[in-house]
Order: structure tokens, then sequence, then C-alpha cells
């Protein structure tokens, strides 16, 4: 039977991408099928898989159309955790889709790979693009 496996982000620097998203999402890096190239993240509770990072050398798109929604339950939170990713080696990206009142802010991970922080008491932004 088929089952829906992990989301993978495409990173050309598997050990800075390693670093990056298990500070951003409290995730541990594990064994499993480690290597040069590849690195799988699970949520620390033990309850399974949660990301998975492959080495790629074509760039990260500007428009992707697969993309990872992180939740926020308030704006406050949400601004909170802009400033920490951006500590973490994120940017915001200038995204010239954002609707009037946005419930999501664009960033980029320390690869250039498109990611939305979305204030969930706020969401959805009816109508517009919410996501790269």
């Amino acid at each position: 039977m088929l089952r829906l496996g992990i989301p993978v982000i495409g990173v050309t620097d598997v050990p800075r991408a390693v670093a990056f998203w298990t500070a951003a999402l409290n995730l541990v890096a594990t064994e499993e099928r480690k290597s040069e190239t590849w690195r799988t993240l699970n949520h620390p509770d033990g309850s399974g898989r949660a990301l998975g990072l492959l080495h790629s050398t074509s760039p990260a798109e500007p428009r992707p159309r697969l993309h990872l929604d992180l939740f926020t339950d308030t704006a406050e939170e949400q601004q909170a955790e802009v400033r920490r990713l951006v500590g973490l080696g994120a940017r915001t990206v200038d995204w010239d889709l954002y609707p009037p009142e946005p419930d999501f802010v664009v960033l980029a991970d320390p690869d250039g790979n498109l990611f939305c922080v979305v204030d969930l008491s706020h969401a959805p932004s009816d109508g517009y693009e919410s996501a790269p």
C-alpha cells in the first residue's frame, strides 16, 4: 500500500541545512540512511520522521509550486518566530504576491528554499496565493 512519506528539501550544504532545520523546528538529525548527500530529521519525542534533506546542485526555485508552511497561533508569535528564524540564517523575501492583510510571511532558508510562517489566528488569505 502506498503511503505518504516526508517532505524533502534540496540543499547545497547538507550540514548547514541540518543545523538550520534542526534549530528552526526542534528536530533531531538521525543516523537513518545518513550519507554525504542525505539526512533524515525526526521529531524529538521519537514519534517519527519529519523532514528529509537531500544534496542538490540545482538552484532553489524563485516561485516553487511546493513549499513548507510553518504555523504559529498569534501575530506576536509569528513575529517572534520570524525574528528567531532570521537569526538562525533565514532571510526575508520581497514577495510581490502578498495580499493587503497577509497572514503569512515568506522567508528563505540558507539555501534559498522558500517557506512561509503563517499566523493561524489571521488565516486564511482568501483569494490570494498564500505560498511561494
